[in-house]
């Protein structure tokens, strides 16, 4: 019973939230209304925002701690033009914080790619740079609300079907990376390039270049939510964000994204994040310090990679041992 559960991580996740949600409803009815179920979502949008881009990665065998840095960095950059241009469209800024995120994914990228440093290296490195940065280009100062201009701070407060925008961009990024990983050439590629780089090479795929694009991506979406972390916060710092990049790491490998590479799906990294989600929203309910939330995301890391790895290992297991048989087969065959 227990082998079937570990592979249907999505159904194992789905029913764990589901009686979390309901536990918790049953000491507090509030929790479980429908309000507070969309405004939990909405809390945990730019979070599933954030471990699309990582899952992608992750795939590549590569890891991407960075994503926070870059986001904070992005945030107050477009923060700091709203100051000074009010006037200035707000898609304008969107656009232009999703270009810096990009920009900041491609150096990553090119580190790992061109000169073979390994990711967790160039990204540990980069996150303290790009936070340095914040700290020379704001002087060490905030970006407050009332510095910031109502269309800025507007946006992803905005109701669409009773529903917020932020909550909307979520989802959309849901369908747009579900479907270029399912459907694209390039997305089926980063499988194979994490999975089995044997595999890539010879079907023609560069390894490399597949987890240069990972970055890129990556780095996009993180400066795609470093608009919306700033605008819905209202307020932009140096440590905006501080150590965010543990939690997105712990919802993809609570959602069955290995960290070894190749195997992994959206609705995994979907479950993973909410499953964070619910976590952090109910220790407050239940009377558990927010303080918790860093330790409580760690302890969850080990269990799931060690589920992960053990997984991992049963396959490679079964693939020996379908092997040993058929040579076995072969052998005693006429």
């Amino acid at each position: 019973m227990m082998q079937q559960l570990l592979k249907n991580r999505e159904a194992l996740l789905a029913a764990v939230i589901v009686l979390l949600v309901l536990a918790i409803g049953s000491r507090t009815p509030s929790f479980i209304a429908p309000g507070n179920l969309v405004e939990m979502f909405n809390d945990t949008s730019i979070l599933i925002i954030l471990a699309l881009g990582q899952m992608m990665v992750l795939l590549t065998k590569g890891i991407d701690l960075s994503m926070a840095a870059n986001l904070a960095l992005s945030g107050m950059i477009v923060a700091l033009i709203n100051f000074h241009h009010p006037d200035l469209p707000v898609f304008v800024l969107l656009v232009l914080a999703t270009l810096l995120g990009l920009l900041m994914g491609i150096i990553n990228g090119l580190l790992v790619w061109k000169l073979g440093i390994p990711a967790i290296v160039v990204t540990l490195g980069t996150m303290s740079i790009y936070r340095g940065i914040i700290f020379l280009l704001s002087d060490g100062g905030w970006v407050n609300a009332n510095q910031m201009s109502p269309a800025f701070l507007g946006l992803p407060r905005a109701l669409v079907l009773g529903v917020p925008v932020l909550s909307w961009f979520a989802i959309a990024a849901l369908l747009v990376v579900g479907y270029f990983l399912r459907y694209s050439r390039t997305g089926r590629s980063l499988y194979t390039a994490g999975g089995n780089a044997t595999a890539a090479y010879y079907t023609g795929i560069n390894a490399g270049k597949m987890q240069f694009i990972s970055f890129c991506l990556s780095g996009a979406l993180a400066g795609f939510c470093g608009y919306l972390w700033i605008s819905r916060f209202a307020v932009a710092y140096v440590d905006v964000a501080n150590g965010f990049e543990l939690q997105v790491v712990a919802a993809c490998v609570i959602g069955g994204i290995s960290t070894m590479g190749g195997t992994g799906r959206v609705l995994g990294c979907l479950f993973g994040a909410l499953f964070l989600g619910v976590i952090n929203n109910a220790l407050p309910v239940i009377g558990i310090s927010p303080f918790w939330q860093m330790a409580i995301s760690g302890a969850v890391i080990v269990i799931a990679v060690v589920l992960n790895e053990r997984s991992n290992k049963r396959k490679g297991r079964l693939i020996l041992r379908d092997a040993t048989l058929a040579r076995q087969k072969q052998a005693v065959s006429p």
